[in-house]
């Protein structure tokens, strides 16, 4: 069960990067491995913002979608996702941002369980790298904005 936590300083403002990692649409642009991205419904909800998408997500032969439930907490500024649907057994990452001057300190933290066993270990002896990589990206793309 892969499981890991990657924390970045970013040189933008808070609601300019939680806006950026809700913007799921244009993932395939610059996430690593992500092929493509559809959300199916976006809803304002007191303080949340809830979202359901799809995530096409693959390196070579490979590929496989599952779909998440992604929720907003305006209150505290974090973003936690769930599965709802696909190859995994389950998934949960969260997003922290906490504003650190010019900077944003964000927190990203990732466990997950793929359905199928070897895929599963396999995915575990490189998720480190894998999630590095996705987290370079989304910090050059932040950075950039």
């Amino acid at each position: 069960m892969p499981k890991a936590s990657v924390k970045r300083l970013i040189d933008n403002k808070k609601e300019k990067l939680i806006d950026f990692v809700l913007d799921i649409e244009k993932y395939p642009e610059f996430v690593p491995f992500c092929k493509e991205s559809k959300v199916y419904e976006r809803k304002e909800e007191g303080d949340l913002t809830l979202i359901v998408a799809d995530l096409t997500i693959g390196k070579g032969p490979i590929v496989d979608t599952y779909k998440s439930d992604v929720k907003f907490n305006k209150k505290d500024d974090t973003i936690f996702v769930t599965n709802i649907d696909g190859p995994l057994n389950y998934l949960e990452n969260n997003w922290k941002f906490v504003e650190k001057g010019e900077f944003t300190e964000v927190t990203f933290d990732v466990d997950f369980e793929i359905k199928n066993k070897f895929l599963n270990i396999l995915m575990t002896k490189s998720f480190q790298f894998g999630l590095d990589k996705i987290a370079d990206a989304f910090q050059k793309r932040a950075e950039s904005l």
